[in-house]
């Protein structure tokens, strides 16, 4: 374990955070085995902590039309592209976990366009991709591809809502200067 300071900003003990923000974090401590970094630095401003975990949660755990591992890949991929190391870390951890691959995590950061995925997760994170770097630009024709694919418009918008999302934390975790965990170097591998 590392003993850098995991935020530039003030990190505050567990037992001195309100009791839901608490319970959410030995919750998630219990079933991954440790507490993930960004709960502990978002927990600095619990009413932000609060807000951020429920939206997080309306788009990465509701049942939708991507796959939960797909819905990492588009956090890796996007991450990537906003030079978020805290993200691509632990959301890559999460993608070995989900997809049952653990060379994917990599693949998809580093070039998804070259890794071993369907055409059909290839559009969503170039449509991922464009909302990230380039929302102006969107068009029909993009709708159009993705259709083409057998997406529809609900899973357009969950594509598009997280890459936003995500860009959003992107920029926390880095003006932050979250640290990720070690544990997550060697989940799912």
């Amino acid at each position: 374990m590392s003993d850098l300071p995991i935020s530039r900003y003030p990190v505050p003990k567990l037992a001195e955070l309100p009791d839901d923000i608490q319970e959410r974090i030995k919750a998630v401590a219990e079933k991954a085995g440790f507490v993930p970094n960004v709960f502990l630095a978002l927990s600095h401003r619990p009413d932000e902590f609060r807000a951020f975990m429920a939206y997080h949660d309306a788009l990465m755990e509701r049942d939708s039309g991507l796959s939960k591992a797909e819905r990492e890949m588009i956090v890796v991929a996007t991450s990537n592209a906003n030079g978020c190391q805290y993200c691509v870390i632990s959301h890559g951890a999460i993608l070995r976990v989900r997809s049952k691959q653990p060379l994917l995590a990599e693949q998809v950061a580093i070039n998804y366009r070259k890794a071993d995925l369907s055409e059909r997760q290839k559009a969503m994170l170039a449509f991922a991709m464009k909302v990230s770097q380039d929302s102006q630009a969107i068009g029909e024709e993009d709708y159009a591809a993705l259709h083409s694919h057998g997406f529809n418009d609900e899973d357009i918008w969950d594509m598009a809502a997280i890459s936003a999302f995500f860009g959003m934390s992107n920029r926390m975790a880095n003006f932050a200067s979250m640290r990720p965990n070690d544990e997550f170097y060697t989940m799912g591998r």
